[in-house]
């Protein structure tokens, strides 16, 4: 009886206790102490010049996640201080990220509209002699900061007085003078043995509109001026970001406490995530969709957020992967199997199953009736899921099988289809192979097989055992379908990790994509929704792809199932 598919479950919320980690131990012991005087207050302060992905992920987990665990804020900024990358396509994509990942931020800010302040507080510093203007150019800023082992030199402009760098500083806001002309830098300590405290550069004059202010201002701050400053103007606690910018921490500190914030946030680094054959640096990610590498920011084979929704990933998963990988100290690489446990993990709990052969080949059941067809009940769901629904399966004389699935001289433990054996077919009967019909090149094209009708639901009356089980689908009532099969984009663990001299793009996998025309799929999904997720059986988990359409089905592959036959042939 047809009772049809349980719906997706929603949003499952666990009642567990978040695993521990350093970060939660350090919020735990500041709210108790109530160390900053305020509840506590995250951030995630992406730029908006591309689209988030799973590093991106992790760090949305522990910011969103630490404000409601601590009955604290979360800020959604976007740092938006560089007018010739940014966009506001890249600000909408975030959004839409972060509320697909399941969280809604407290309040929502932009680092351009602390413009004014920022620039307010450049002016304090020059009047206090903390900074200056310097007109030397970039070449020459970089090669008057030394090395690790030699001190810097000052340039000919760090003794300028107060009153001529406020009279520049006017200047450069006014639009008076070309790009690269000076810049407004700190006046710190050029033998400092942390390079970015020698003088580092606050303000530069780019000739650029904004995305959200226009053409209002032509010097911007940079990273290191606009990003602790903005913390601390929206009363940011706990500022948590990857080891990358522990160096920059000695700045952030700097510069909050020469503005004269009091309780400033304090900036916290963790291990920022590492995952097999996987880029994420935004400036890789851009270059692989600009030279057409890849199809868009959505394609699944990124692991963008938005290529690994379209693939077929539930946000419930990557949460439970972002739980799993934890919050560490120390780097450490994430291996891809840890990932695609928790995605089949998630979906082998909450996704139907139906049948689809990818490379078609026909079997005849030649003492099955001529025209007739019979409705087999079939499961969605296995034993062990707690969920329920079922579906008529049409059978019929002629079926499709998987290619793969017969031999005709089969090695021992290949227990499918083969002359004269017997396998069960799924929800069906019992076949045996009788005949092999080949083409004038020799190739297999056709099975013809009988059927035992007594085996009805794939066990027979008379106890014999049938070590095999296949799936089919009726070729009269099979729907065509497209499918697109996704492996990873490079062809080594460590694609950033390439000696010295080697592009990245060359290491690329020739087969990340492989598409597959002329599946066949039962006729239950022909009406389904685009973006139903299923477990093609046998096969691996698979979603409706945005480009499907009624006749022209197409489906991602989303992970692989594991098959004991590829391991035993993967011993030879």
């Amino acid at each position: 009886m047809f009772t049809g598919k349980t719906p997706l479950p929603g949003v499952r919320v666990s009642t567990e206790t978040p695993k521990r980690d350093f970060i939660r131990d350090m919020v735990a012991a500041d709210v108790a102490s109530n160390k900053f005087g305020r509840p506590i207050c995250t951030r995630f302060p992406p730029e908006p010049n591309g689209f988030p992905h799973i590093g991106h992920a992790k760090s949305i987990c522990l910011n969103f996640g630490l404000a409601k665990e601590f009955g604290g804020r979360v800020h959604l900024r976007f740092d938006d201080t560089n007018p010739f990358t940014e966009d506001i396509k890249y600000v909408e994509a975030i959004k839409r990220d972060i509320r697909w990942l399941g969280f809604e931020w407290d309040a929502e800010y932009y680092a351009s509209d602390y413009f004014e302040q920022l620039y307010a507080i450049a002016l304090k510093l020059v009047e206090r002699g903390k900074a200056y203007v310097d007109s030397e150019n970039e070449d020459e800023v970089r090669e008057h900061r030394g090395t690790v082992t030699t001190p810097g030199t000052p340039s000919a402009y760090r003794d300028r007085s107060v009153a001529e760098n406020l009279d520049l500083l006017s200047r450069m806001k006014a639009g008076e003078f070309a790009d690269g002309t000076h810049v407004l830098r700190a006046k710190i300590d050029l033998a400092h043995p942390n390079m970015i405290m020698r003088d580092p550069i606050l303000l530069r004059i780019a000739h650029a509109p904004h995305y959200r202010r226009g053409d209002a201002w032509c010097i911007y701050p940079l990273y290191d001026f606009a990003h602790g400053l903005s913390d601390a103007i929206e009363g940011i606690t706990h500022s948590l970001c990857t080891l990358e910018f522990k160096d920059n921490r000695e700045i952030y500190d700097w510069l909050v406490r020469e503005a004269g914030f009091e309780r400033p946030p304090e900036q916290t680094e963790f291990a920022r995530l590492v995952l097999d054959y996987t880029v994420v640096s935004k400036r890789k990610l851009l270059r692989l969709v600009t030279d057409g590498h890849v199809a868009g920011w959505d394609d699944p084979r990124l692991h963008t957020i938005a290529g690994i929704r379209r693939r077929g990933v539930t946000p419930e998963a990557i949460r439970a992967f972002a739980e799993n990988v934890g919050v560490a100290r120390k780097p450490a690489r994430t291996e891809l199997a840890a990932y695609e446990h928790a995605v089949r993990n998630d979906l082998n709990m909450r996704v139907p199953r139906v049948l689809c052969v990818v490379n078609p080949l026909k079997v005849v059941l030649t003492n099955y009736p001529e025209g007739s067809v019979e409705p087999l009940d079939a499961s969605y769901y296995p034993h062990d899921v707690p969920l329920t629904g079922s579906r008529p399966v049409p059978f019929s004389r002629e079926l499709w099988i998987e290619r793969d699935d017969f031999m005709e001289d089969p090695p021992k433990k290949f227990f499918r289809l083969a002359p004269g054996r017997e396998v069960r077919l799924r929800y069906g009967y019992l076949i045996t192979c009788q005949e092999v019909v080949k083409n004038s090149a020799g190739d297999v094209i056709e099975l013809r097989c009988t059927y035992d009708p007594a085996t009805r639901g794939g066990n027979a009356p008379d106890g014999r055992k049938v070590q095999g089980t296949i799936h089919w689908v009726s070729a009269a009532h099979a729907a065509d379908c497209e499918l697109r099969l996704y492996d990873t984009l490079f062809t080594v663990p460590d694609p950033d990790g390439l000696p010295e001299g080697q592009d990245f793009t060359s290491v690329l996998n020739p087969d990340s994509l492989v598409v597959v025309h002329g599946a066949k799929v039962e006729p239950s999904v022909a009406a389904d929704p685009i973006g139903t997720r299923y477990q093609f059986e046998r096969t691996g988990y698979f979603i409706s792809d945005e480009d499907s359409r009624p006749g022209a089905l197409v489906f991602n592959r989303t992970v692989t199932l594991r098959d004991s036959w590829v391991k035993e042939k993967a011993k030879g």
